[in-house]
């Protein structure tokens, strides 16, 4: 019996009128995400991608490292078999006994998904009569409710597919369908997860970072440039842009009323991620910005804050509260890297008491002492750009271990 893959996508099947380009940038996607996974070839069949795999092994690292493709919603490692239920049964009943010995489970159901019609058996039959040999041979016991052993069955026209776990994978769209767009990223807990929400969306992301040396040390650039190699693992990111923003936030700081200061900082970081954007060629803006969720992030601070942007700015967090960011910062794989105690600019030269109702006559009142321009243009043209590895592979550069190498880096096209 050989091996495959067994690949689910979900919304795809809702774009009658794209779901060809969906299903090409999918399989790039996927392609991508194996690269260096020895004899692994993806094959389209109908509302599937089954991806042939040399050995168990080699299924296993596959695998894992499509559960992390936007797009798809599940993969099963399965054994291919006739389509016929004695070949059918017979591996139902191996797997399970493996499941069972493996885990000391007694209760199980079969899944069954008959793909080809002329196949003389419906769905609910196969799984009856899978399930009587399952029962009889493995000595386990039906529990569709609440079983410990799912067995999957999908019958096609040539052959069948027989499985026994599940790996959930991310949903949502293949990212760069949408578009691309800009992260400001900082090393908090919000903005990874508004990144790798906008990728589940489709947008392919690039990031700006804000670096305020030497007041915010190297470990804080570390610390980001960890959590990009993160979502970089998601292919939710492929390059970060890091901007020094020490001499301008200064300015800034002394420039209006100290409530101000947030406000003011957050303005010029989007006068700067647009001119980043210019040269990314993305279409929008993405932040972490949750609403109520601190002093300054109030309905008519970020409408003060996005009237410094050109681009529309999207903030997938907005309505989340703190847990369930939390929560989905944990499944992700960042909240480790975001809670060490390394700070960003964000909280430098913060008031004790910032301004929730701030408006744009008093910021522009404020930012009429500096040339915004020559800022952006300066802060721009001394950046640096880190370009990451868009594949499910760990990065070697993944933790703040001692001796880890550094990304190599270029620098950015002009605006």
């Amino acid at each position: 019996m050989s091996r495959v893959i067994l690949c689910r996508f979900g919304e795809l099947f809702l774009k009658s009128g794209n779901r060809r380009r969906f299903e090409e940038v999918l399989h790039r996607n996927m392609s991508l995400a194996l690269a260096g996974v020895a004899g692994a070839r993806l094959e389209a069949v109908h509302g599937r991608v089954l991806v042939h795999v040399p050995d168990e092994a080699t299924a296993d690292e596959a695998a894992a490292r499509l559960a992390r493709v936007f797009g798809l919603v599940s993969v099963s490692i399965a054994s291919v078999t006739a389509p016929a239920l004695d070949a059918m049964g017979d591996t139902a009943v191996a797997l399970a006994r493996q499941e069972a010995s493996r885990s000391g489970a007694t209760r199980f159901k079969i899944q069954a998904r008959r793909t080809d019609k002329h196949f003389p058996h419906p769905s609910p039959e196969i799984a009856r009569l899978l399930g009587a040999r399952v029962m009889t041979e493995a000595g386990l016991t039906v529990d569709v409710r609440h079983p410990e052993i799912a067995v999957g069955v999908e019958v096609a026209a040539s052959r069948a597919f027989v499985y026994a776990g599940t790996l959930a994978a991310p949903g949502g769209l293949p990212v760069g369908v949408s578009g691309r767009a800009l992260v400001l990223l900082s090393g908090g807990i919000d903005s990874p997860v508004a990144a790798w929400l906008a990728a589940k969306r489709g947008l392919a992301l690039d990031a700006v970072y804000f670096h305020s040396p030497p007041f915010i040390g190297e470990k804080s650039r570390d610390k980001v440039l960890a959590l990009a190699h993160i979502l970089a693992r998601w292919q939710a990111l492929e390059t970060v842009t890091i901007v020094r923003f020490t001499d301008v936030q200064q300015r800034l700081r002394e420039s209006g009323a100290a409530e101000l200061a947030v406000v003011l900082y957050r303005r010029m970081m989007m006068r700067i991620a647009d001119a980043v954007a210019d040269a990314r060629q993305s279409d929008a803006l993405v932040t972490g910005e949750n609403l109520g969720q601190v002093a300054s992030q109030t309905i008519q601070n970020m409408t003060v804050i996005e009237g410094a942007a050109r681009r529309l700015v999207l903030r997938p967090l907005a309505t989340y509260d703190k847990v369930e960011t939390v929560s989905l910062a944990r499944r992700i794989g960042t909240l480790d890297t975001s809670e060490l105690p390394y700070d960003d600019c964000c909280s430098l030269f913060v008031p004790s008491h910032p301004a929730t109702s701030a408006r744009t006559v008093d910021a522009e009142r404020a930012e009429s002492t500096l040339d915004l321009a020559a800022e952006v243009r300066d802060a721009v043209s001394n950046a640096e750009v880190v370009r990451l590895h868009r594949t499910a592979r760990p990065p070697a550069a993944a933790s703040l271990s001692a001796g880890e190498a550094r990304p190599s880096s270029d620098a950015p096209p002009a605006p």
